[in-house]
């Protein structure tokens, strides 16, 4: 009797033993398959696109303006939070306004990312177990989805540069490696969070808990001039990985120099989260489709 990899067997006196089945994939070959699923995924690109697009169109389906909603609603709460909070400040409108859009605009993607994230499991369970497809192509989904959303609400920033005549400056060529750069983290983002939402279910209410505290104590609505010369500015700003990843995306935009700080936190705290998504991913990836 011949015997399949991870099954044991013998023959006793011409019967057959006892079938033991175990696993036999070690932690290399899962760190292959891990692997594999993730070159599928970028193989599967034009199908990501296709079920994102789709995505937004189940999602705004009836309604007059789509996804402009959303930047719609965006600016106008740009402009009251604007016009009340640069008076609350004492700033500038024409440069607390161009500031603002940029941070709420960012951290909405930021947001539902991790929102989206903790679910993008447990919310393709049907398509997971009806096909086999890459597990990280669920993933990608939700990226690729808050992508086109983060595009429609660009739109905001870029009335408010043309009202108060802002022209981005050379320094705004250095957002294209941090666009990448939150890409790779955005993805890393989800593996991590879908796992951990498939097997707890808490973690969703969780990380909507912990982004909103996040929020308040991340210079995005406050500028990280005010606590410049406070004791508490080395926690909630050098210390802080949302500020790092914020600052190397708003900084060039507002015409800032390459701050080196900013930018080796943000690849520190990226290298961290991607071989964090890593070791999360090539365990867990056997198990997802049994936790949802």
């Amino acid at each position: 009797m011949a015997t399949e990899p991870g099954m044991k067997g013998a023959l006793v006196d011409g019967a057959s033993a006892p079938i033991v089945v175990s696993h036999g994939a070690n932690w290399r070959e899962r760190a292959r398959m891990a692997a594999n699923d993730l070159a599928e995924t970028r193989q599967l690109w034009p199908l990501v696109w296709t079920l994102s697009l789709l995505d937004i169109r189940l999602r705004y389906r009836g309604s007059l303006l789509g996804p402009f909603w959303l930047t719609l609603s965006t600016a106008i709460m740009i402009a009251a939070i604007g016009f009340v909070y640069s008076h609350l400040f004492h700033s500038d409108i024409a440069s607390y306004l161009p500031f603002l859009s940029i941070s709420l605009v960012f951290w909405n993607f930021i947001s539902a990312i991790t929102a989206e994230g903790s679910i993008c499991f447990t919310q393709s369970e049907g398509m997971i177990r009806a096909m086999r497809m890459p597990l990280s192509l669920h993933a990608a989904r939700v990226v690729m989805r808050n992508i086109l959303v983060l595009a429609h609400n660009i739109v905001v920033i870029v009335v408010v540069f043309a009202i108060f005549r802002i022209v981005p400056s050379a320094a705004s060529f250095s957002i294209l490696p941090a666009c990448g750069l939150w890409v790779v983290d955005a993805m890393a983002v989800c593996l991590i969070l879908g796992v951990f939402g498939a097997r707890f279910r808490d973690i969703p209410p969780i990380v909507a808990s912990i982004v909103q505290i996040a929020f308040y104590v991340t210079p995005v609505m406050w500028s990280p001039v005010m606590l410049m010369h406070r004791g508490i500015s080395a926690i909630l700003v050098k210390w802080n990985p949302f500020f790092a990843l914020l600052e190397i995306m708003r900084g060039p935009l507002l015409g800032h120099a390459l701050e080196p700080t900013a930018w080796a936190m943000a690849l520190g705290y990226s290298a961290a989260l991607v071989l964090l998504a890593g070791l999360v991913f090539i365990h867990a990836r056997p198990r997802i489709a049994y936790w949802i």
